[in-house]
């Protein structure tokens, strides 16, 4: 009773404020000035350009209004490393701000690797004995000395938290090249004008018509069972694993650890190897689609239609994001952003504004999760394959010493504000320039996020229900209004 008291009281806070016209909590950030309070004004009309107009803000949460379920962040090894170039208390800084629940990103997710990632160091896997069907050589020995130490650091500070898990790459020996990257092999590709693409438009612009994965009963009977035994073993370390999916990025032809699938092998796998594997084994973890990052409709589709119904959930992104809403609608799944785009190591405000777009493309296509990719590198975010990627913090190798960069604050503008349970209320767009997203928090918070990409400042307005949210944005800047 006390809960629900407490969510009555927080709705007339709410509507009390809103009818005295004060002014509500509101915080800025530019390149130059990151963090900072602003100001709004709740009015009876509107004073600027109309941002966003919510008829009714106590809507509940329906196919149309999701809820939204976490914010997360991904464990890679590289991450590590740059952490442990700090001093204890610095680490202790970034990782409290990132994961405690009254830290400023708040995560309560996080994403984990099968076998190496293109941000491991170097290629490993969990069984490097060829032929080991029966899974004798399988272990976790490699992530007990790596990511699995950066993962029992945010443990420590958000106990609840719980965690998915892709791979890059089978085993090499589960491999038809026996290697960690894809076949380079063009014989592997469909030509892009074939009439037997589902979809000829589209990424990746050449399908794969053959599998980097043994199509073997032995072989995906015992990929399966992999995943099993993965959360298994990630339990014994105290790790909730509550969903897996079989593969990222499916459509990534690359030098760096990566499998290509064909439609008929994804849906081989997934519907009659690992779903079955789940159910008897763990029947409590979710098993999604992903991370699809193509936007072939047509391909997708064929998997989806494939599947009947044993996958849940989607994982997109990249070029996946393109048919979120199509998707959603057409299968009624919910949805999920698997991670951020990784940019070019500029981490730069530019790189900031692009995220920040991204976060809003993504929630406001109805997205329920969101994670981060890199939270911390070094320097330019070299990869152990010579890529260059952002995170929200960057480590000077040289002097040991760090910064937040721009994107931290990006995702502090939403996920410091937007909680779990959190219902959408609205979103959109005006001409590239400007995109406003509104969120009602379980509590009756009422949540407003704003972008304005263009050189000049603006006077923005919110409806939400009869009053308006008024407020001032400069050129390049973001702003999270908060209605309590």
């Amino acid at each position: 009773m006390a809960k629900k008291e407490n969510i009555i009281a927080a709705a007339v806070a709410a509507a009390s404020l809103a009818a005295s016209g004060a002014v509500v909590e509101c915080v800025r950030s530019t390149d130059s000035e990151p963090w900072r309070p602003a100001h709004a004004v709740v009015a009876d009309s509107a004073s600027g350009e109309i941002a966003l107009e919510v008829a009714d803000p106590s809507v509940k949460a329906d196919f149309d209004h999701p809820a939204f379920q976490a914010w997360g962040t991904t464990f890679n090894e590289l991450d590590l490393d740059a952490l442990r170039m700090l001093t204890e208390s610095e680490r202790k800084e970034i990782l409290d701000r990132a994961f405690l629940p009254d830290g400023e990103l708040r995560f309560t997710r996080g994403r984990l690797t099968m076998n190496a990632n293109d941000y491991s160091r170097a290629w490993y896997s969990c069984d490097e004995v060829d032929g080991d069907f029966d899974l004798k050589h399988f272990n976790i020995e490699h992530d007990k000395t790596n990511a699995l130490i950066y993962v029992k650091w945010a443990l420590a500070r958000q106990p609840e938290m719980k965690f998915f898990v892709s791979p890059w790459s089978p085993p090499e020996w589960m491999k038809i090249n026996h290697r960690y990257d894809v076949p380079r092999d063009e014989s592997l590709y469909s030509d892009p004008s074939d009439s037997k693409c589902p979809d000829e438009q589209g990424w990746p612009p050449r399908l794969a018509t053959r599998d980097g994965m043994i199509q073997d009963p032995r072989y995906l009977t015992a990929y399966a069972k992999m995943f099993t035994r993965f959360i298994d073993l990630y339990a014994a370390e105290g790790v909730t694993i509550d969903r897996v999916m079989y593969q990222n990025e499916a459509y990534s032809y690359v030098w760096y650890p990566g499998c290509a699938w064909t439609a008929t092998a994804t849906i081989r796998f997934n519907r009659d190897y690992l779903a079955p594997e789940l159910k008897k084994s763990h029947p409590e973890v979710q098993l999604g689609l992903g991370t699809l990052n193509t936007n072939r409709r047509g391909y997708v589709r064929q998997m989806l239609d494939g599947l009947d119904g044993c996958c849940t959930i989607l994982g997109l992104q990249w070029e996946g994001l393109q048919l979120a809403e199509d998707m959603r609608r057409e299968y009624k799944l919910p949805f999920f952003c698997t991670e951020s785009e990784c940019g070019n190591g500029s981490m730069d405000w530019k790189a900031a504004e692009h995220t920040a777009w991204l976060i809003f493309e993504n929630l406001g296509k109805g997205a329920v999760e969101w994670y981060n990719w890199n939270l911390v590198l070094c320097d330019s975010g070299t990869s152990g394959w010579g890529w260059n990627q952002n995170a929200l913090v960057r480590v000077d190798s040289k002097t040991k010493t760090y910064r937040y960069n721009g994107e931290w604050q990006t995702v502090r503008h939403f996920a410091r504000y937007i909680e779990p349970g959190a219902v959408l209320l609205g979103w959109s767009r005006w001409r590239d320039q400007t995109e406003t997203i509104a969120y009602r928090n379980p509590d009756g918070t009422l949540v407003v996020v704003a972008g304005n990409w263009s050189e000049r400042a603006r006077k923005m307005s919110v409806r939400l229900g009869s009053r308006w949210v008024n407020f001032e944005m400069e050129p390049h800047s973001f702003e999270t209004c908060v209605v309590r």
